[in-house]
């Protein structure tokens, strides 16, 4: 590995601790955080916002900056391997969730796609930190690599420590009682690790709680800097109730499926609420740098994924080309802020604050090397990724393009063969195929295959300007081939096997 350190060197028992918080399946809406914003910029509460119980989420968003226009990819392991590498799915061409157990690239999908995930020399996130003096701490679900492939133990691919994760994207149970799955129809997605709490009461998401707090505590008793990758299985399917809980939402009018899924949301805040007291008691806070995010848009069970329901005001949900499928809580904070703190005083993040500076998932990369002087060779390792310094301290950065691109080439999930756009205002979405098959049958496009938005005049995209605005179409369309092409990303098919591109209209 080739790393060029950007800093004079620096002790490592004198680095700052880094934790990325990762929560499965959450979307911006499933928190009583306020992320989008009126037309002043200022947060603008929402139904669901008073639905969800998230005080730790507060907690944290008052010490730091939460963004609102933050994206991810639209399902989880393309945004978790861009987490890791600072590259686009398009680049990295794991470009669908990995299916443990089968080739899922779809029946017209790219069969030259990245299945196989990360891979051991891979240069990662993790890998990176390690080698810079870091304790690397991997705890919950990974989902890197498929089953009998290296990538699917995190412990390869640059952590020292795995706790929990493996190649599955779903627990088989959250409960104690059926041992996190091993015991049941899902026993293939059982949760490995945690086999001291099986037949007790303890929910899946609090035995990690327990047992990741206490790999930070040894961590610090012997000096060590530490990278905590924490990703919840929470809250992803199967919707099973947290009974901590249950009492908050008993009379909120819910289905049974609707309060499991909250109740999971307010147990994975809990969990953030503990770590952060854990960091306190330990006295290693304000060292402590924390990035809270989910991995797509929600998937909360609500309503289809092309309307507006689960994720409202916005359109769609996890898996789905319009906003509420690709946009994600995000707040940065430091665990206590504390001015004096060398780290602090070189990254002082601005705190109660929104941005609103279009940003992305492969942004944590550049932003946590650069503040350890821990950059790779972009010769050898290419980032997509900008550093999000000035964001974070409530500045602009005109030097960062508002744009995002989404390439799912792909026939196994909700939508299917797509690619979204999105340039400054506008946002064009390709529909690879005709007909769109989804769950519930065929989504038809009367505007053929292209849709495309302006997002500063019709957040919630509710109208289709593709025919009535021919250039900017073309503009976008063009934007789009250009960003595939320059990340040589790989497309679906038709019938001949000839690979179907985006073609400006």
């Amino acid at each position: 590995m080739v790393v060029l350190a950007a800093l004079p060197l620096v002790r490592a028992a004198d680095l700052p601790n880094i934790v990325i918080f990762l929560v499965d399946d959450m979307g911006v809406m499933d928190t009583s955080v306020p992320f989008l914003t009126d037309a002043e910029g200022k947060p603008k509460r929402y139904p669901l916002n008073d639905l969800y119980r998230t005080p730790s989420m507060e907690r944290l968003a008052e010490k730091g900056t939460r963004f609102n226009q933050f994206y991810a990819m639209s399902v989880c392991s393309p945004t978790r391997i861009s987490i890791q590498t600072g590259q686009n799915a398009a680049r990295h061409r794991t470009t669908n969730w990995i299916n443990p157990w089968e080739d899922n690239a779809g029946a017209q999908g790219p069969k030259d796609w990245n299945w196989a995930g990360l891979k051991p020399g891979d240069l990662t996130l993790a890998s990176v930190l390690r080698e810079r003096g870091y304790r690397t701490i991997h705890s919950g679900k990974g989902h890197f690599g498929p089953e009998g492939h290296d990538g699917a133990d995190p412990a390869k691919i640059g952590f020292e420590i795995n706790l929990a994760g493996r190649s599955i994207g779903a627990p088989g149970s959250y409960f104690g009682e059926k041992n996190y799955g091993a015991m049941g129809p899902r026993a293939k997605s059982a949760v490995p690790g945690l086999e001291s709490y099986h037949g007790t009461k303890t929910f899946l998401t609090e035995a990690l709680t327990i047992e990741t707090n206490q790999l930070v505590a040894t961590a610090v008793k012997e000096a060590k800097p530490f990278f905590l990758y924490f990703a919840h299985y929470a809250v992803h399917a199967p919707f099973e109730t947290d009974p901590r809980f249950a009492a908050n939402y008993a009379d909120k009018g819910l289905k049974p499926n609707a309060v499991a899924f909250a109740t999971l949301v307010e147990g994975m805040d809990k969990s953030l609420g503990d770590l952060l007291d854990q960091l306190e008691s330990l006295g290693v806070a304000n060292n402590t740098l924390v990035f809270f995010l989910g991995d797509n848009g929600s998937d909360a069970p609500l309503g289809d994924q092309h309307v507006v329901a689960c994720a409202a005001p916005l359109r769609g949900k996890k898996g789905a080309h319009y906003e509420g499928g690709m946009r994600t809580p995000f707040i940065a904070a430091w665990a206590a802020p504390d001015p004096e703190n060398p780290w602090q005083r070189k990254l002082p993040i601005a705190a109660g604050t929104v941005q609103g500076q279009v940003a992305n998932v492969t942004d944590l990369f550049p932003t946590i090397l650069g503040l350890v002087g821990a950059n790779p060779d972009p010769d050898k390792h290419p980032v997509d990724g900008r550093d999000l310094s000035k964001l974070l301290k409530g500045e602009g950065d005109a030097s960062r393009p508002e744009q995002f691109l989404m390439h799912y080439p792909h026939g196994t999930h909700r939508s299917n063969y797509f690619t979204v756009w999105r340039d400054g205002d506008w946002k064009v979405i390709h529909h690879a195929l005709p007909e769109i098959p989804t769950h519930g049958g065929f989504l038809q496009h009367e505007g053929g295959p292209f849709q495309l938005f302006n997002l500063k005049d019709d957040p919630f995209e509710q109208k289709d300007l593709a025919k009535e605005q021919p250039d900017e179409l073309k503009r976008l369309v063009a934007g789009m081939r250009a960003e595939l092409d320059r990340m040589d990303a790989v497309h679906p098919v038709d019938a001949a096997g000839q690979a179907i591109l985006p073609e400006v209209p």
